[in-house]
């Protein structure tokens, strides 16, 4: 089947609303009278549903209740009934979208922690989805509280957004409310990246963000029942520049130090179209003499570029804890002055802690590639 869907339904107790998207077919049943992707507001803890199903087929039933998925499923994936090919697929699973999402620098700063739970039902083709509660939310309103909600995204899917309910006057929220994706083929666990992002409601003025999280599915191990999580909110950044990933590798027999800028994320966009012409320049120093310089090519109209960019130094092992890599991302600009994204710099004395970690790494384990993903700074 193709990756686009068709219809998203929203159901309410008495209304059903229309939309037309691309790819398939999702539908949306909650179990009272707002819609899951509608912030509604409550103080209680009392447990809700809400059901979001994925046609893969020709068959499409009847929304469920409050109670859980239905189990009227027309047709079952036959890896639902082979015990053998759903452990096979895991064991095979591609890992691509952790590079695509997840950043592994550390936090800037402590926005919180949320809990939930993920489960998949196999016979039903049933992702579960259990939002439980959050706690150390910063307080975002004068009364030194918040009104948290949680906004609920399949990556790399942007435009289907589910909500829970508002929490009003607290930086501990109990939510306790469960999303069932059903008829979700279990091939789309490998490629779809589970978002949660924490705001703060606003009435009169926009919603604030307060942190978000990112899981991989393809990460989720789900032949295990209780896969419950407390996982670290993340703020979202002011002034962005996006991530790079290389990858570093020492070889004392010949003295051959190699860099990699294997690609960027999310890069900062600086043409007038809301992309960037990104390439990569390297200089090697050793203390503070620049050595040489090396320069990759132009990726033309993207903010994802895959650059796959090896360069070769010869730096001497009495020398290699004196030198450094510096790695700018910039803008190709055929008219005018190239501009610079961001940079890193890699070395003993490097631009944060992962690069300082990434080096120090690269030394203790000689002939072994290292590969980390780098957050640029402005320069």
């Amino acid at each position: 089947m193709g990756e686009s869907f068709s219809t998203l339904r929203l159901f309410t107790s008495s209304v059903v609303k229309s939309f037309s998207l691309s790819a398939g077919l999702f539908q949306v049943a909650t179990d009272n009278d707002k819609t899951s992707t509608t912030s509604g507001t409550s103080t209680g803890t009392s447990s809700t549903s809400t059901t979001v199903r994925y046609a893969g087929g020709s068959s499409v039933t009847t929304p469920s209740g409050a109670g859980g998925p239905s189990s009227s499923i027309v047709s079952q994936h036959p890896l639902a009934r082979q015990p053998s090919n759903v452990m096979a697929f895991f064991q095979n699973r591609s890992l691509s979208l952790v590079d695509m999402y997840i950043d592994t620098s550390e936090p800037t700063e402590n926005v919180g922690e949320i809990q939930f739970s993920l489960e998949y039902n196999f016979n039903e083709m049933t992702l579960i989805l259990r939002i439980m509660q959050a706690k150390e939310l910063p307080a975002k309103d004068l009364s030194g509280t918040s009104d948290p909600y949680v906004r609920v995204m399949l990556l790399p899917d942007k435009k289907h957004k589910l909500e829970t309910k508002i929490k009003r006057r607290t930086l501990h929220p109990k939510w306790h409310e469960t999303f069932y994706f059903e008829e979700f083929p279990i091939q789309k666990l490998n490629s779809r990246v589970l978002h949660l992002h924490v705001f703060d409601y606003d009435r009169f003025s926009r919603d604030d963000s307060i942190g978000e999280v990112h899981i991989p599915l393809c990460q989720v191990d789900f032949s295990e029942k209780n896969n419950t999580f407390w996982k670290a909110l993340r703020p979202l950044e002011k002034n962005k520049c996006g991530e790079i990933l290389t990858s570093l590798c020492y070889q004392p027999s010949n003295s051959q130090l190699t860099l990699t800028i294997i690609k960027c994320r999310n890069l900062k966009a600086k043409d007038i179209n809301g992309k960037s012409d990104p390439y990569v320049k390297i200089w090697l120093y050793f203390g503070e003499k620049r050595i040489e310089k090396k320069r990759s090519e132009v990726q033309f109209c993207t903010l994802n570029p895959e650059f796959n960019f090896t360069v070769t130094f010869e730096v001497p092992w009495e020398r290699i804890r004196e030198c450094q890599l510096n790695i700018t991302c910039k803008d190709y600009d055929k008219l005018g002055r190239n501009e610079a994204i961001g940079k890193i710099i890699l070395g003993k004395a490097g631009s944060g802690t992962s690069e300082t970690k990434h080096w120090s790494d690269m030394i203790t384990k000689p002939r072994q590639t290292v590969v980390h993903w780098h957050r640029l700074k402005p320069e």
